[in-house]
């Protein structure tokens, strides 16, 4: 007669399956060259970002809340080209621990975040890796630093040239970084890619989740034999939270073991 466990949200797990995470991939991929060729309305820029966020998501196991700015902690503004080590193939994050740590990035990841690098040209070390697009965030943050009357007359300046250009060019010519694109802002982002790539994945979710990258990254270490692999990967405090994370994983085994057993 005891009252049912409390839902922990455990079911709700969303893992990337193999085939959505190559759909998604050759997507963002796709993406580029559209852009490039000037077949879809996005410009080439946002496309190689877009697609740096896919990709760095699929292959670092970081949160969304240590790579992009976070609305509801002002210590969370998104990741910053100081933060990148191309050499060392690491990144610096803010941790769920409040403290920095390190997280590594595969190849994969080293040779697309290098060539968004290389197009997007960051003034400074200061410059976020993923920048909003958002024209509204990108004028306060300028106008906090410098004023409302400089934004005011450039914009009144700008002849044919369009708002957002002048103002890209404000944040470059006075090295003033504009905010980073929200955690909320690639989540939207997610849920249109997910549509537009024909992607129905499994689960309670009806779109590719962030956490859904980090969890699969840490299975395909974890069912790969290489559990403490994934404990680092992961940055989980010890091997036992990574086994309570996998523990649907384990039971799958154990399943499969009385099938071979039983016949």
């Amino acid at each position: 007669m005891d009252p049912l466990p409390e839902d922990d949200g455990k079911r709700k797990r969303q893992y990337w399956s193999a085939e959505d995470r190559e759909t998604l991939l050759e997507y963002a991929t796709r993406r580029v060259d559209m852009a490039l060729e000037g077949t879809i309305r996005t410009d080439a820029e946002t496309a190689f970002r877009d697609r740096a966020i896919v990709v760095m998501l699929d292959g670092t196991g970081a949160r969304g809340a240590e790579l992009f700015a976070d609305s509801k902690d002002d210590k969370r503004n998104g990741l910053r080209w100081s933060d990148v080590d191309f050499d060392e193939r690491l990144i610096e994050v803010y941790g769920k621990s409040r403290e920095y740590e390190q997280a590594p990035f595969p190849a994969s990841v080293h040779d697309v975040l290098e060539r968004w690098s290389r197009v997007q040209e960051p003034p400074t070390e200061a410059w976020p890796v993923f920048p909003t697009g958002h024209y509204g965030s990108k004028k306060r943050a300028f106008e906090a630093e410098l004023g409302e009357d400089r934004v005011s007359s450039a914009l009144k300046d700008r002849g044919d040239t369009g708002k957002t250009e002048v103002l890209d060019r404000l944040h470059r010519e006075h090295e003033v970084p504009p905010p980073s694109i929200s955690k909320e802002g690639v989540r939207r982002l997610m849920k249109r890619f997910t549509d537009e790539a024909g992607i129905d994945p499994d689960g309670e979710y009806d779109y590719l989740t962030l956490h859904g990258a980090r969890r699969a990254l840490g299975r395909d270490l974890y069912t790969s034999g290489m559990s403490e692999k994934a404990q680092e990967a992961l940055r989980h405090n010890s091997i036992e939270t990574t086994h309570e994370a996998y523990a649907d994983v384990n039971m799958k085994d154990v399943s499969d073991s009385i099938d071979d057993v039983r016949g």
